[in-house]
């Protein structure tokens, strides 16, 4: 039978070295419980204040700046602290998602039952000026909800021409095709104000879609108002003049994206307004000279709005009637049908 270990013998100085170290530390702390717990071994570690430096105890691993914790302590306030992490970031992500559905309209009008649903399945993610969504012929995997960004709609022609024939922001939607039983895109889908969206899967949201008479009726109106603008930009494109269908588009876009300063080249204003580089330099400088606006350095700044509502044509103001009468009749429940 082995006999037990003889304990080292600790000398008169290891003694009194230990006994300086706990007069120390128990100087630093202060409640009796903390006492009571170092004395019976369940301290994990000492932090000393003048220092920061975290001093390991025998029977211990580790303290908070002059607090003792246990092992168990220890653990108890991982778990919690991980479930109040949790619990505020899944608060905070569903504050951002009710904050982006009410400022995008064509949610605003949805019963709560039905955006809550909507919400549940959607992301709310950034999207950059310049950005692509979808091209013509492509799948469309998502649909966006616009909250402050804004999206041009734009006919490709020849594979490298394209001319913008639709505007979408938060009034309603990109991606409606899917409604219809289509999943691929008709136009490019281009990033023209950077933002926030509200991005869904196709599949997702058409189940949502098909259960939600609230969300047909509003995307029927949507998409209504969406085909009066394309058309209109057509006419107006065909018989307008430039300046006056510059001040068309600034309007419209100033109307998605209410600071109303715009970053743009003149290249990118004549693919909008599918014309030459030239035209668009002729149009700017015309509305400067009024002083309806001002263009420096690719950013344009509306400083006259009703002096840029004079210099439009009358296509602005059809397409908005169309829009306001769309959002009256999804706001009244009374025009709604059944």
């Amino acid at each position: 039978m082995n006999a037990e270990p003889v304990p080292l013998a600790r000398t008169s100085s290891d003694l009194q070295a230990e006994a300086a170290f706990k007069d120390w530390v128990r100087r630093l702390i202060k409640g009796a419980a903390e006492l009571h717990a170092l004395d019976t071994g369940q301290v994990d570690a000492i932090v000393d204040p003048a220092t920061g430096t975290a001093i390991l105890l025998p029977e211990a691993q580790a303290a908070l700046r002059g607090a003792v914790v246990t092992r168990e302590n220890v653990r108890e306030r991982n778990r919690i602290g991980a479930a109040r992490r949790s619990v505020h970031t899944k608060a905070s992500r569903i504050h951002a998602m009710v904050q982006a559905a009410a400022a995008n309209s064509l949610l605003a009008t949805l019963p709560a039952k039905d955006q809550e649903r909507l919400l549940a399945g959607a992301d709310l993610v950034k999207l950059t000026y310049g950005e692509v969504l979808y091209e013509p012929g492509e799948q469309m995997q998502h649909v966006y909800f616009p909250v402050d960004c804004l999206v041009s709609l734009l006919t490709v022609v020849d594979g490298r021409r394209a001319l913008e024939v639709g505007l979408v922001g938060r009034e309603g939607m990109v991606g409606s095709r899917v409604v219809l039983g289509i999943n691929t895109a008709s136009v490019r889908g281009l990033v023209q104000g950077t933002g926030m969206a509200m991005r869904m899967k196709s599949a997702r949201f058409l189940r949502e879609f098909r259960r939600s008479s609230a969300m047909q009726r509003a995307l029927f109106r949507f998409t209504d108002a969406l085909m009066i603008q394309v058309t209109q930009t057509a006419a107006c494109n065909r018989f307008h003049t430039v300046a006056a269908r510059l001040a068309r588009w600034l309007l419209m876009t100033r109307d998605r994206l209410p600071p109303g300063n715009f970053h743009l080249t003149h290249e990118f204003l004549a693919d909008m307004l599918g014309v030459r580089r030239v035209g668009v330099t002729s149009a700017a400088s015309a509305l400067q000279r009024r002083k309806v606006i001002r263009y420096q350095r690719g950013t344009i700044t509306i400083l006259d709005q009703q002096g840029l509502e004079d210099s439009c044509c009358s296509c602005y103001q059809h397409v908005k009637l169309m829009e306001l009468e769309a959002a009256t009749r999804s706001n009244n429940p009374m025009t709604s049908t059944r």
